[in-house]
C-alpha cells in the first residue's frame, strides 16, 4: 500500500471514528444485527462526481475496526458510472448490499465524503469549461481543509484540473514573505539557486512588472503573477515570451468564473484558483435503504 492509498484509509478511519460509527446507539437499539439491506445512493442535482470508489473503502475501514460484523458488502455501480463523468439530478451513482446496520452507520460518512469531493471535481470542471479553448491549465493550491488535502485534490483531477504542490516539500515556490525577509528578489534567488535539489523547479511570486524583470534576470524558471489586472498580465507574458529560455507563467489571484477566460486568453500556462477547494459547495446526494 504506498503513501497516497494509506493516507485515504487512515482520513476514512478518522471520519468513522469521529462518528463513533461502530457504537451507533439507535441502529443496535432498532436494527437485527443479521439482517441485510440494499442503499442506492442518488445523485439529487446535476454534477461531475468524486469520490465513488470511496464507498468500498468506508466499508472495508469499518469492518477493520469492528470485526464482528456480519456480512461482506457488495458494491455495484453502472459501467458509465466512474469519477470525472457528469451526473444528472435523480441519477443512481452505485447500489450497496450489506449489513443493514453497517450501511446505516456508514451512511453519513459516504455521503459526506462524496458530497464534499463532487463539490469540488464540479466547481474546478466549471473553471476548466470556461478555458476550453486555451493553452491554459486549472491549478489548485494548498488551501484545502486540514487533513484531507489528499481527497481534495484527487477531487480537483477529477474534475478536469492540475494539482499544483501537495505540500512544502514539493517545489520551490518564493512568495512575498519569502522575498521580504530574504532581502529581495535578487538575494532570495541567489539563495535559492544555491540551496535548491537539482530537480526543484524554482518558482517566484511577483507583483509588479519591475519584480518581473528582476526575477528574469537572476534566473527564476516560472512566474507567478499575483493580484495583477489583465491589461498587466498581457505586457507581463508579452515580456517573458521575450526570454531565449523557457519560463512557464502562473496567474493567481483574484481569479473568478466571470474573469477567468480573460485571464487564459492573455497566453498564461496556469491558472491557479484558490477557490477550487475552500469554497467549493457540496453536491447533494441521498441514500435510500431498504431491506434485502
Amino acid at each position: 500500500m504506498d503513501w497516497h492509498s494509506r493516507r485515504i484509509s487512515a482520513i476514512l478511519e478518522a471520519a468513522l471514528l469521529e462518528d463513533r460509527a461502530t457504537s451507533d446507539a439507535t441502529s443496535r437499539a432498532c436494527i437485527d444485527p443479521q439482517q441485510r439491506a440494499t442503499a442506492t445512493i442518488l445523485a439529487k442535482q446535476d454534477c461531475v462526481l468524486a469520490g465513488v470508489g470511496a464507498v468500498s473503502r468506508i466499508l472495508e475501514v469499518y469492518e477493520h475496526l469492528d470485526p464482528h460484523v456480519i456480512g461482506h458488502p457488495e458494491v455495484i455501480s453502472h459501467g458509465e458510472i466512474f469519477d470525472g463523468v457528469r451526473l444528472h439530478k435523480g441519477q443512481a451513482i452505485a447500489v450497496v448490499r450489506h449489513n443493514a446496520r453497517v450501511l446505516l452507520s456508514c451512511e453519513r460518512v459516504i455521503l459526506n465524503v462524496m458530497q464534499r469531493l463532487s463539490g469540488i471535481a464540479t466547481l474546478t470542471r466549471k473553471f476548466v469549461d470556461a478555458v476550453h479553448g486555451t493553452q491554459t491549465r486549472i491549478l489548485d493550491t494548498r488551501k484545502t481543509v486540514p487533513g484531507l488535502r489528499v481527497l481534495d485534490k484527487y477531487a480537483v483531477r477529477c474534475g478536469g484540473g492540475h494539482n499544483h504542490r501537495q505540500d512544502l516539500s514539493d517545489g520551490v515556490l518564493i512568495k512575498n514573505n519569502h522575498i521580504a525577509l530574504a532581502g529581495g528578489v535578487t538575494a532570495v534567488l541567489k539563495r535559492v539557486l544555491q540551496n535548491r535539489r537539482q530537480e526543484q523547479m524554482i518558482e517566484i511570486e511577483v507583483r509588479t512588472l519591475a519584480e518581473l524583470e528582476e526575477a528574469l534576470a537572476n534566473g527564476a524558471e516560472r512566474i507567478m503573477l499575483d493580484n495583477m489586472s489583465v491589461d498587466n498580465v498581457r505586457e507581463a507574458i508579452a515580456r517573458v515570451r521575450k526570454e531565449t529560455r523557457r519560463v512557464l507563467v502562473e496567474v493567481s489571484g483574484g481569479i473568478r468564473l466571470e474573469n477567468v477566460r480573460a485571464y487564459a486568453e492573455t497566453g498564461a500556462d496556469y491558472i491557479s484558483v484558490g477557490s477550487l477547494t475552500h469554497s467549493a459547495q457540496a453536491v447533494d446526494f441521498s441514500m435510500r435503504i431498504v431491506a434485502a
